[in-house]
């Protein structure tokens, strides 16, 4: 498993997510959607599923919109907020209706506790990953050589005090939304004591 052996979708759709987490993202939070996706990928593969590769990206790529400030919707959850600007970029690149519906489900269920693959592959691929970034879930199922080579290309830089800072002003401003659980579950903790924090080649 090696990243040169993964590849990007080449089409509309996966170009403008990769452009619109490039510009709204801080880099501590672009490296992570990017980390998402691949460590996505690394699970299909070492669980033997197989999601639509674009729609995997996309929703990877766009998970978090809902909590930067331009998309911060003041009463939705954050991965809500987050599916309704994928529906509208992937309008935007000519998905069909139920695609865009789609890749909405995919963003929201990442913040579900457990996602079942026999319902929703890429959610379930995504919330895994995601978990295993943030909370530091089952790293040693991925090699750890794989591990290492994606830290290195897209470093955890300052994910840890800003996704705490960021969801934890959700909770405070949106109680009843998923955010709360993950602050009330620890997310804090769980960020600085991420195993993936001191994985490196050093």
């Amino acid at each position: 498993m090696r990243l040169s052996e993964i590849t990007v979708p080449d089409t509309a759709a996966a170009r403008a997510a990769l452009q619109i987490a490039t510009t709204y993202h801080t880099p501590s939070l672009l490296n992570h959607v990017q980390r998402s996706w691949l460590w996505a990928v690394g699970f299909a593969q070492v669980r033997q599923l197989e999601p639509d590769p674009e729609l995997l990206y996309v929703g990877a790529l766009l998970h978090d919109l809902g909590i930067v400030p331009e998309f911060d919707n003041h009463t939705l959850a954050y991965e809500d907020a987050g599916g309704h600007v994928a529906i509208a970029l992937t309008a935007g690149a000519g998905w069909p209706a139920e695609r865009r519906v789609r890749v909405h489900e995919v963003i929201v269920r990442h913040n579900w506790p457990e996602v079942d693959p026999a319902f929703d592959t890429e959610g379930h691929l995504l919330e895994i990953a995601t978990a295993l970034d943030i909370a530091g879930a089952r790293p040693d199922e991925l090699p750890l050589d794989f591990r290492r080579e994606v830290l290195n290309r897209y470093p955890r830089r300052e994910l840890a005090a800003e996704f705490t800072a960021c969801v934890t002003d959700q909770a405070a401003r949106k109680p009843d939304t998923s955010a709360r659980r993950l602050v009330d579950g620890g997310v804090a903790r769980k960020l600085r004591d991420n195993p993936l924090e001191r994985l490196t080649d050093s």
